[in-house]
């Protein structure tokens, strides 16, 4: 016990010696006494909440409400010293005074490591403002309305949805809908990100990849209409990249849904995708550093209600035609609509296919299935490149899509 004791007070003290190092760095410019707070004063506050802590054992609760008030108001008596005398300033130091005690008193309890830990996050937080302030200050007023939405479906929407079947054969699960909506809204939205964080510099590569995990199609399209001869490697190289990332994404959604699939699907499109990413690695090092225009993807606002319910509807229709397919034209009719379904959007396909095999759908039928749905698109993409880019672009990309759907498919049917 007393070893335990100890260990608990050391804990509390260096949890304000932690947030006090950040706070005394931050404030390493100016004099020491127009200082609130430095690293001592943090010190001694992480302690005095765990010896706050301590006293609620011998004295009750009230104890250290007590003391916890009394030091409340000793900070707000500093900050308005300090106001008055030194000008204003932010709350910020003020609160992580308040969290130094908190968390020197959380110390004191079986949870020692969380409040390191919390400690450790404090100073982090703190140490990144001026990148907090200057990502904020590059936001548009779309990404934050963006962002805002994201965190309504999922938050806010999600945990309240019945989670069970509605309509004929009970297709239609609304938790189970809309939780895909949002594993689709965030995958996108983190690709936006990403872009908006690395941005063109890297050239074309980097750019595919980044924005086709928003939509492959999309960057199909971004890239193929920038055809010109001296773009003709690199751009084959992206096209190229940004179809190969398709097959990735569809395992990580079907692997979140039902990883129950993964091992007859991961050969084929594993398979696949590495066909698609030889080609495009040879494409990148034939063009090799050939100066040419870097391109941002023609990537929508963040996320959107209106893209979002679409995509529920689209969904939830696939979900009904693959039941209805099933259970009047067996495996054939969900082969059908996996191919038409596959020709605009592959994601819509992929979750319903994969959540119907959690039911009565054959798995087997439910892995071929998705694997038609990503032949289809491929396909599409093919012909956009062909349509679009021109000749140039689909005598470098088509032999490498076809050889590598092929080889996806044989793997599929005979291994």
């Amino acid at each position: 016990m007393g070893l335990e004791l100890f260990l608990n007070l050391a804990t509390a003290l260096g949890i304000g010696l932690i947030i006090g190092a950040e706070r005394g760095w931050s404030a390493r410019e100016a004099d020491d006494e127009k200082q609130i707070a430095g690293i001592r004063t943090f010190g001694l506050a992480g302690l005095f909440g765990g010896l706050a802590a301590l006293s609620h054992a011998y004295f009750g609760l009230g104890a250290w409400i007590g003391l916890f008030l009394a030091y409340a108001l000793l900070v707000v008596a500093g900050y308005l010293l300090d106001v008055r005398y030194g000008g204003d300033h932010g709350l910020t130091t003020e609160i992580a005074l308040l969290l130094a005690f908190l968390l020197g008193s959380l110390a004191m309890t079986e949870a020692r490591l969380l409040a390191a830990a919390c400690a450790v996050v404090v100073a982090i937080v703190l140490k990144l403002k001026a990148r907090l302030h200057g990502a904020l200050r590059r936001l548009s007023a779309d990404e934050i309305g963006g962002t805002l939405k994201l965190l309504f479906i999922s938050v806010v929407v999600l945990p309240y949805l019945p989670n069970e079947g509605y309509g004929p054969w009970q297709a239609f699960n609304p938790y189970t809908t809309w939780w895909m909506v949002v594993l689709i809204a965030g995958i996108g939205f983190a690709a936006y990100v990403a872009v908006r964080v690395f941005g063109a510099r890297y050239g074309l590569m980097v750019t595919a990849l980044l924005g086709s995990v928003v939509s492959s199609t999309a960057m199909t399209v971004t890239l193929s209409r920038l055809d010109a001869p001296p773009l003709r490697g690199p751009l084959a190289a992206g096209l190229l990249a940004a179809s190969a990332l398709m097959f990735p994404r569809v395992l990580l959604e079907v692997g979140v849904v039902n990883p129950s699939l993964l091992p007859e699907l991961l050969a084929p499109l594993l398979v696949a995708c590495a066909v698609y990413a030889i080609g495009a690695l040879l494409f990148f090092r034939r063009a090799g550093q050939q100066p040419g225009e870097t391109v941002a993807p023609a990537l929508n606002n963040p996320f959107e209600l209106g893209p979002a319910l679409r995509f529920a509807g689209l969904l939830v229709l696939i979900l009904f035609l693959v039941e209805a397919a099933q259970r009047w034209l067996g495996d054939v009719g969900v082969y059908v609509v996996a191919l038409l379904s596959g020709l605009t959007d592959v994601d819509a396909i992929t979750l319903s296919l994969a959540n119907s095999a959690e039911s009565d759908l054959n798995p087997t039928v439910a892995v071929r299935g998705i694997y038609i749905a990503a032949f289809a698109n491929s396909l599409v993409k093919a012909g956009l490149i062909v349509a679009i880019g021109g000749r140039g672009l689909a005598i470098r990309t088509l032999p490498v899509i076809g050889l590598g759907l092929l080889s996806g498919l044989a793997v599929l049917m005979f291994v």
